[in-house]
């Protein structure tokens, strides 16, 4: 093979995999979601987020998964692959549901 091929597919090959390493550390985006019961959800890239409009503990729980808690509910968040967020929440008295984009 000609040395230039293979320099050039080496650098390829890093340039790729830092262009995926940098995707897949995207971390918490800016979110706004509704969740039943009256439970609204706005997160900023990165953090901080809250619930109704008061700050809530952020828990990072893998890189595409994050726990808010606050006023006794807890906002489950999952970044799927395509960069959209899957959100749902628990309450009290077992109270649970799917949150909706706003």
């Amino acid at each position: 093979m000609d040395y230039d091929w293979i320099t050039m597919t080496k650098r390829l090959t890093a340039l790729s995999l830092l262009l995926l390493a940098g995707a897949a550390q995207a971390g918490l985006p800016t979110l706004n979601y509704s969740c039943p019961g009256n439970i609204h959800l706005h997160t900023d890239e990165g953090g901080p987020a809250y619930i109704n409009g008061d700050e809530a503990k952020l828990k990072k729980i893998s890189d595409t998964t994050y726990d808010v808690v606050g006023g006794g509910v807890t906002v489950s968040i999952g970044i799927n692959p395509d960069g959209t967020a899957s959100v749902m929440y628990t309450g009290k008295h077992g109270a649970n549901g799917i949150c909706q984009e706003e």
